[in-house]
């Protein structure tokens, strides 16, 4: 048992230091003089755009400091509560920060390599990648790993009427809040800058003006390079550092109730600190030789994320059994069964990742067919893309169908129900135990697409445009993945919480009777307001990228009319304005849709009372999986099809059916890189505010 409560902080320290061997090899590497200069100016669009976010966020945190401490006061939530929202959303906020940070260092060393070689630019952007990989799940452990210590060295000088186990798990699971709501900000302002920036870049630019994509004299082109590292870096890293967390602390919190005690709260854990072991190794797998396919690249970094899991799986059945070497018959029973969901954890995140591909890529049927349909125009575009996505739903809801009912059933749930929920927390913990590599693989997709658009702005070679092109459409098909794996991870976490809630009632008041009967007016009105959650939330963050693409569109059109020097090359354009345009209008709007996934389960709670919020929470999970899947998948293969007709086919650029395509693929971008992955959070924030409020519903609930 000793040994097992350090190997947490053990795995954090190796994060972090392979994190820090990452970025020193990235910046090491030669930077071209000329793609440096355009770095800068992205890298100075960046950070003023998170030093503002970080502004009115402070505010919001400082809020909640002050709303939960009087809470703490009044004996509601637990005394440690305001104080871990705060580090939580202090950690989140710190890996999408650091992520970000490397990016737009490695964005034009990664065109520098590629003047080399293509197995050198994917070093490089895969490199950078390792380096936000590393930070989000070595942050996340470390961030568990004080307060455990933290919480076990309290347990003795407070009364609280829990054993020490209930006490660690109970407070910890409530810790997820400040990293999921500082992730909503993160995802949903940076969403919102970026894909306004690339809409109005790609409206004005390509279809308006037929110039190429990351033209220097694009007044917005230098807003869309920002975007994708406020969005796709500074966003994602925010993002994935709260699923990752809240999975671990919900199966904590599971395990405990189910009554496996420390050993409960210590084997996820354990499974996340393997992963980490797995994902450094996995790391050094990632490289290919050059004039490779798509394919060939894609099987260079499946290398490492397959490796990865293959390890981690064999090395938690090996630390499940030596931990069940010291416990009684019957608890030994308990923990070597879970094995199982670990390895469908697993298996379930490399299927839902395999199936987000293949209806995202253009190496295959459904994405190659969608780009055809721009032979007839924008219309069909958007008609079959938007089939697509509907279609794209049925395996992953299968797939979790199957992982939900086999970690259930393995873990023993046929004749415990808590031990089959814990099961279904610590299978999805399993899917993210590797998260290590495969987040590098993910954000590695905007360092290798800001390098193209450096490329072609310094005016480097065909050659090495070439090269960041064949990284970045790749990097498309991995960011749909990693969209999936990560939606796929949210529901099983989702499902997790919820059950977490359930608990937390329960030791709150033992007495309490659930009532979750389908005819039961509470349970059936908040699964009703749950399942419309998503998309009022959807149509919030749809528009406001509309609004904003809209001020993009105009502030370009007025630059290219009052003067004619921009197009003709021989003027610079205001790049500063369309900037400044992005931040303002992402920093205003998203505001709403936070506010609306914190206060949503208080109000459910105050009028519905805990059976309502019950119904939320499932209502809210269902459709948000549905609703996310529908959109990463749609605006993936809206984005591959733009893509494959640029390569050359059905016209290629310029021609009617490049302009057709692009159409789709500014109504996929919304889609994919703002609303579907903010989704995510949504669920996880509801489910984490209902559990840390969960006195308080019990309290006032009026129902």
């Amino acid at each position: 048992m000793e040994y097992a409560i350090l190997i947490a902080p053990a795995a954090a320290v190796l994060a972090l230091a392979f994190a820090l061997f990452f970025a020193r090899r990235v910046l090491k590497m030669p930077e071209d003089e000329g793609a440096g200069r355009v770095a800068a100016i992205i890298r100075r669009g960046a950070n003023a755009f998170l030093k503002r976010q970080y502004l009115v966020v402070a505010v919001f945190f400082a809020c909640m400091f002050l709303v939960l401490g009087a809470l703490a006061l009044a004996g509601f939530v637990g005394p440690f509560m305001p104080f871990a929202f705060v580090t939580g959303g202090i950690f989140s906020g710190l890996s999408g920060f650091l992520g970000m940070k490397i990016a737009t260092a490695a964005n034009a060393r990664t065109a520098t390599a590629c003047k080399d070689s293509l197995n050198k630019g994917l070093r490089a952007a895969f490199s950078a990648g390792s380096v936000m990989g590393l930070v989000v799940v070595g942050l996340g452990l470390a961030d568990m790993s004080i307060w455990f210590f933290v919480l076990k060295g309290f347990y003795g000088v407070m009364e609280s009427g829990l054993t020490e186990a209930q006490f660690i798990a109970t407070n910890m699971v409530t810790f997820g809040m400040g990293a999921s709501s500082m992730a909503l900000f993160a995802r949903v302002g940076g969403g919102i800058f970026t894909k306004a920036a690339d809409v109005g870049a790609d409206l004005v630019g390509k279809v308006e003006s037929d110039i190429p994509e990351d033209d220097c004299r694009n007044p917005a082109v230098i807003a869309d390079n920002v975007g994708d590292n406020v969005g796709d870096v500074a966003g994602m890293g925010a993002d994935l550092y709260e699923s990752y967390v809240g999975s671990v602390l919900s199966a904590m919190a599971l395990g405990v109730a189910a009554g496996l005690d420390f050993i409960g709260a210590l084997l996820p854990l354990g499974i996340a600190a393997i992963g980490v072991l797995f994902s450094v190794i996995g790391s050094f797998f990632v490289r290919t030789k050059e004039n490779v396919t798509q394919k060939g690249l894609l099987r260079a970094l499946r290398a490492g994320t397959w490796f990865a899991s293959a390890g981690t799986a064999v090395a938690s059945a090996l630390f499940f059994w030596l931990v069940s070497t010291g416990a009684d018959e019957g608890m030994r029973a308990d923990i070597l069964r879970l094995i199982a969901p670990v390895v469908i954890g697993l298996a379930a995140g490399v299927l839902i990742g395999f199936f987000s591909e293949y209806f995202t890529s253009a190496s295959y049927k459904p994405t190659k067919d969608l780009a055809a349909s721009a032979e007839s125009g924008a219309g069909p575009v958007l008609i079959n893309g938007t089939a697509l996505g509907m279609l794209s739903t049925l395996a992953p809801v299968v797939i979790i169908a199957a992982a939900v009912l086999g970690a259930y059933f393995a873990a023993g749930g046929g004749a415990d129900t808590e031990l089959g929920m814990y099961g279904i927390g610590i299978a999805a913990v399993g899917m993210l135990s590797t998260l290590g590599i495969t987040l590098s693989t993910d954000a590695y997709g905007p360092v290798a697409d800001n390098a193209g658009g450096i490329a072609q702005m310094s005016g480097m070679s065909e050659q090495v445009r070439a090269r960041t092109d064949a990284l970045d459409s790749l990097g498309n098909t991995t960011a749909a993945t990693g969209k999936g794996f990560a939606i796929g991870s949210a529901m099983l976490t989702a499902l997790a919480l919820l059950s977490s809630f359930i608990a937390q009632v329960k030791l709150l008041d033992p007495d309490f009777a659930f009532n979750l009967a389908v005819d039961n007016p509470p349970v059936l009105i908040g699964v009703f307001v749950g399942a419309m959650l998503p998309f009022l939330f959807s149509a919030l963050t749809m528009s406001a990228v509309g609004k904003s693409a809209q001020h993009v569109v105009l502030e370009v059109r007025r630059q290219f009319a009052q003067n004619k020097g921009i197009l003709a090359g021989t003027s610079e354009p205001d790049y500063a304005r369309c900037v400044t345009i992005c931040t303002k209008s992402a920093q205003r709007q998203m505001i709403l849709p936070a506010v609306i996934a914190v206060l949503s389960p208080l109000l459910a709670g105050t009028l519905l009372g805990v059976n309502g919020v019950t119904g939320l929470l499932l209502g809210s999970t269902v459709t948000g999986f549905l609703l996310a899947v529908f959109m990463s998948n749609s605006g993936g293969a809206w984005d591959n099809a733009k893509k494959y007709v640029e390569d050359g086919n059905f016209g290629g650029k310029g021609s009617a059916a490049h302009k057709a395509a692009v159409i789709g693929d500014t109504v996929g971008d919304p889609f994919k890189d703002t609303s579907g992955p903010s989704i995510n959070i949504l669920i996880k924030l509801i489910s984490v505010v209902a559990i840390v409020f969960a006195q308080v519903i019990l309290a006032v609930g009026l129902l």
